[in-house]
């Protein structure tokens, strides 16, 4: 969740804070919104608005008016970091897990604020989920267009019908010609096979992803054809990290410290020439010593080296489809690479 949209955590965070100040407002009343109950002691009287500066932006709360009294949320506005750190995390937390009562409950307990109803959570838990789902099926034609992707898919465990189960999680991450990186779409399969890669890359074509130039994964056959199959003109960088994962697997153990440091001196080099160059003689040295290692490194040449094309400034981004490990490339770089 840290690395989604700022629109989408802000409009979380905004909704999530205003959802608790209702929720606060009718434990201070003793009644929901608008109910009328012989253990109602207060009222509601519209709202003040106050401005809560965030990492994710400026929230715009609603803090509830009461006819007798006032409601301040001490929790909220006059802890105002930490508070916004904890709000951060106890939207992403809801959302990752699930929201049920009892971890609802105990999640806001870190705010200050405890009894939450049933009928609350859901209405939290609905609302959270339209911001999710408007989100997942944005259009990406005014964010775009993406020179760079990166696909990947988790496996997660969540509970169906009163079983836990396994399920794959697609995942793609773009970055735009700002230099900007973020989630492109997100989507729950039961297993990481072609028809699954194939209708997640036809929805984010459908939905505006253009300009690709690159995109980096591992070796998943029914991946690799949906990439081919929705984005003729993308060149594809086969991921370093697995790509060692694969090599390693066929290597001797004793030898694989020596494979490691001569597969890292690869991509170590200064410019796209000597990357080639020495790609040359580690070829050379594992001829002679692990023929069937050296076989598999000189098969995958093509695809491990793709980012070569590409400015040097960004081939940390590019070599990997592992959005948490490199940092964000500039514009310039970005507009030299497109």
């Amino acid at each position: 969740m840290s690395q989604a949209s700022p629109d989408l955590m802000r409009d979380l965070l905004t909704t999530f804070v205003n959802a608790l100040l209702g929720a606060q407002a009718e434990a201070v009343c003793g009644a929901g919104y608008g109910e009328r109950t012989p253990e109602r002691v207060n009222s509601r009287n519209g709202y003040r608005h106050r401005d809560l500066d965030t990492r994710m932006g400026t929230l715009d709360v609603a803090v509830p008016k009461l006819r007798t009294g006032s409601l301040y949320p001490e929790w909220l506005l006059e802890r105002r970091k930490r508070a916004e750190r904890a709000l951060t995390s106890v939207v992403a937390t809801c959302y990752l897990l699930g929201v049920s009562t009892r971890r609802m409950d105990k999640l806001v307990q870190t705010l200050g604020i405890t009894g939450l109803s049933k009928s609350q959570v859901s209405v939290m838990a609905k609302e959270l989920d339209e911001h999710v789902e408007e989100f997942r099926t944005r259009r990406l034609e005014e964010a775009g267009p993406f020179t760079f992707v990166a696909a990947d898919a988790l496996v997660l465990k969540v509970r169906e019908g009163g079983r836990v189960v396994p399920v794959h999680v697609l995942i793609a991450t773009g970055v735009n010609a700002d230099g900007h990186r973020e989630i492109l779409g997100v989507q729950v399969t039961s297993s990481e096979d072609g028809a699954g890669w194939l209708g997640f890359f036809r929805d984010l074509t459908a939905r505006g992803l253009s300009g690709v130039k690159l995109v980096t994964s591992d070796a998943h056959a029914g991946l690799t054809a949906a990439i081919s199959a929705t984005l003729p003109g993308a060149a594809w960088q086969r991921c370093r990290t697995h790509y060692a994962a694969n090599l390693m697997s066929i290597t001797p153990k004793s030898s694989w410290g020596w494979v490691k440091a001569l597969l890292h001196s690869i991509y170590d080099q200064p410019d796209a020439e000597a990357v080639h160059a020495q790609f040359d003689r580690v070829l050379d040295a594992l001829h002679e010593k692990l023929p069937t290692v050296a076989e598999h490194l000189e098969d995958a040449r093509a695809d491990i080296l793709a980012f070569t094309a590409f400015p040097k400034e960004i081939w940390r981004q590019i070599w990997s489809n592992n959005p948490l490990s490199v940092n964000r490339p500039s514009e310039d770089t970005l507009l030299l690479a497109a």
